[in-house]
């Protein structure tokens, strides 16, 4: 039986806090704008990014611009920023990836899931480095991520489509391949083209999504909401004031 305690601020916090760990929203962009406009409605976890966003949102690729950036994201209300490193070498994905965790504990650092990519992950979370494994296409490279032990892995909904795979079938699969091992990875569903793949992914077992702006407009799209929000007010009037 529920105490009336249970009642209490202190426990409804508690509890709404707790219901809302697992299923995690990105905002996927670089864009500090569209950080200001869908940051504040209460939904995203945080903010993810990579050279190619950045290049669009015209942001250098420069420690002291993803530095600027990630202050920016948390003063917007961001838990978790995530910045990708670069280079053509272990060490420069190692030595850059180091600097952006050193910006906030709060920052998760992408590394390209290839062979290069893999070996600095694997050097970065030796030294306490928290790691996305990002632009995975095919189902076996999940175990690359679970058997890292990184935080997140990325798979490209859309490009694996685009390529001519069955985007959902594979992200499901990964999926069920990291129930199948217990691996606490968390698949980060990337290149999300359509908000139904968020739904039909997270019905699968999927708590993880990183989306561009306009699938986030998407979500607030619904004409039968504005009609019965619209049928609210008329019925309510337009006195703005409580008394």
């Amino acid at each position: 039986m529920i105490s009336s305690s249970a009642f209490g601020y202190e426990i409804l916090d508690e509890v709404i806090g707790a219901a809302s760990v697992t299923l995690r929203l990105f905002l996927d962009t670089a864009d500090v704008i569209a950080w200001e406009t869908w940051l504040p409605v209460g939904i995203f976890y945080g903010v993810t990014s990579n050279p190619l966003l950045l290049e669009r949102a015209q942001v250098p690729c420069t420690l002291a611009s993803l530095t600027d950036l990630a202050t920016k994201a948390f003063e917007l209300g961001a838990k978790e920023v995530q910045l990708q490193t670069w280079g053509n070498t272990k060490h420069s994905f190692v030595t850059k990836g180091k600097a952006l965790a050193a910006i906030d504990p709060r920052i998760v650092v992408k590394v390209p899931i290839t062979r290069l990519g893999t070996e600095a992950a694997a050097t970065l979370i030796e030294e306490g480095v928290r790691v996305t494994l990002t632009a995975v296409y095919e189902v076996p490279q999940i175990l690359i991520a679970a058997a890292l032990g990184v935080e997140y892995a990325a798979p490209y909904l859309g490009r694996i489509n685009d390529a001519g795979g069955e985007g959902r079938e594979a992200l499901t699969s990964m999926q069920q391949a990291l129930n199948g091992v217990k691996s606490s990875t968390r698949i980060l569903t990337a290149s999300i083209r359509d908000v139904s793949d968020m739904t039909y992914l997270a019905a699968q077992g999927l708590d993880t999504f990183t989306f561009a702006p306009r699938i986030a407009a998407a979500l607030f799209s619904s004409e039968q909401t504005a009609a019965a929000t619209a049928a609210f007010e008329l019925a309510a009037g337009s006195d703005d004031h409580i008394m």
